[in-house]
């Protein structure tokens, strides 16, 4: 077999698209025709004499080596797949067909490029992972991660951000960011922040790599030069509008996005969009479902789920807790009198005042109409539990001004201890609700009702 390009059967090997070489026993190469220029990225006359192995991608050179020895023992293979490195660093993936000439003593293949394939296989792979995570992920940071890391897998995207709109206050949250260079999008005057504000506000994507004609006006210095990083930002679309944005970037003078990339992210973010919706609207039943709508107040179900916890940790630690069952004396008068508006807002007032009586830690409920309850977790001793009390009914006391009007109202309240008044959650109730009304009855009295 000749072993120069300028053999006659070269020009017409030359034609294929798939590359020929042909490998000695040293494993040089000693031919390769045209197509090897196009798919490695080097002239022939820098492969001739070159080792194979040299471009084999590090992780693929033993099984390469592995392989090779057996085409030499007379083992053809086909269908070989390995990946190479081009002259310019990229990664190709080849599928090899080869066998062993004894005659020439020479290892002859043929390689054919299946990159885009490869990169379209691990594509779709990463969406249907991507699709698969959205659906079933409880954990929205665990979701960002793990689309971050599947996205990486077929798109240059080091720096990943995670924008949500609340439009109740009109801000940016980040609830997943990762960039070295801005560690703190929501600042003002980042260039992250921008981007995304900028897609949630138009609901289009953006797309901007020094190559683009049309610059979106004041990102132009971002994209300046062919150094310069990409940015990529998809906005998180729902039903209800534009409630988010995606953002990635490239390392500066890295590979560039393209319309293909946009497309595919655009997929990505509508997977992400109702995995979100699907979580919110989650967290809002559960709201519902726990809290009071009017006061915001934990409900009932919510101060019993509380009320047990804290009675385990109590037994467990020997420690002392106290319950306060309030009601408010006449609340009915100020509903007939003023009307059930003031009487809501009387109730929302009421709430705000308990719940700066007490601790963070500490839970005030509503458990139905003027009723409430607060829980005070680990006290230091019983006496505690009667000083809170004391200064709800001070705070309590003091006359509200509501929808112009002047309300004044007196707390009834009962108060119950861990573990002097009972161990378990229906006899501190029963005994607070109990002293609420002993309360309630001596009030009464002195009043001379």
């Amino acid at each position: 077999m000749a072993t120069r390009n300028s053999a006659p059967q070269a020009s017409y090997i030359d034609l294929l698209l798939d590359a020929v070489c042909a490998v000695d026993k040293q494993g040089r190469f000693v031919f390769v025709s045209a197509a090897c220029e196009r798919i490695f990225g080097y002239t022939p006359d820098e492969l001739i004499g070159q080792p194979m192995i040299d471009l084999v991608h590090p992780a693929d050179r033993q099984r390469t080596l592995d392989a090779a020895r057996e085409i030499m023992d007379g083992e053809p293979k086909l269908n070989f797949e390995n990946r190479y490195l081009r002259k310019d660093g990229q990664v190709v993936h080849i599928l090899w067909s080869a066998r062993w000439s004894e005659v020439d003593q020479l290892r002859i293949a043929v390689a054919r490029d299946i990159t885009e394939r490869k990169q379209a296989e691990a594509r779709q792979a990463a969406l249907y992972a991507i699709s698969e995570a959205a659906h079933a992920t409880e954990d929205l940071l665990a979701l960002f991660q793990r689309i971050h890391l599947l996205i990486g897998e077929w798109l240059p995207a080091l720096n990943f951000s995670v924008a949500l709109y609340d439009e109740h206050c009109g801000q940016l949250n980040f609830p997943y960011h990762v960039d070295d260079h801005e560690l703190q999008p929501e600042q003002p005057g980042t260039i992250t922040g921008r981007l995304c504000a900028e897609v949630i506000r138009s609901g289009q994507p953006i797309l901007l790599t020094p190559e683009l004609d049309n610059v979106p006006d004041g990102y132009e210095a971002l994209v300046a030069n062919q150094q310069s990083s990409c940015w990529l930002g998809v906005p998180l679309s729902s039903q209800n509008g534009t409630i988010g944005a995606l953002i990635v970037k490239s390392v500066p003078g890295g590979e560039r996005y393209t319309e293909q990339d946009k497309e595919l992210l655009q997929y990505v973010c509508a997977q992400v969009a109702t995995a979100i919706e699907r979580k919110q609207l989650h967290a809002r039943l559960q709201r519902m479902a726990q809290y009071d709508q009017l006061t915001q107040l934990p409900n009932r179900e919510l101060l019993r789920e509380r009320l047990k916890a804290s009675l385990a940790l109590a037994r467990a630690d020997g420690g002392l807790m106290g319950l306060l069952y309030i009601d408010l004396d006449r609340f009915k008068e100020v509903n007939d009198t003023h009307g059930h508006a003031v009487g809501d807002m009387l109730l929302q007032a009421v709430a705000n005042r308990l719940t700066h009586c007490v601790r963070e830690t500490d839970t005030v409920a509503r458990i139905g109409g003027d009723e409430f309850v607060v829980l005070l977790h680990s006290i230091h001793a019983s006496e505690d539990a009667g000083s809170v009390a004391e200064k709800v009914r001070q705070v309590l006391s003091q006359p509200l001004r509501l929808d112009g009007h002047s309300v004044n109202i007196q707390p009834s309240i009962g108060v119950a201890h861990y573990p002097e008044h009972g161990t378990e959650e229906s006899q501190l109730f029963r005994h607070a609700d109990e002293a609420m009304y002993s309360a309630k009855r001596q009030q009464h009295l002195r009043l001379g009702e």
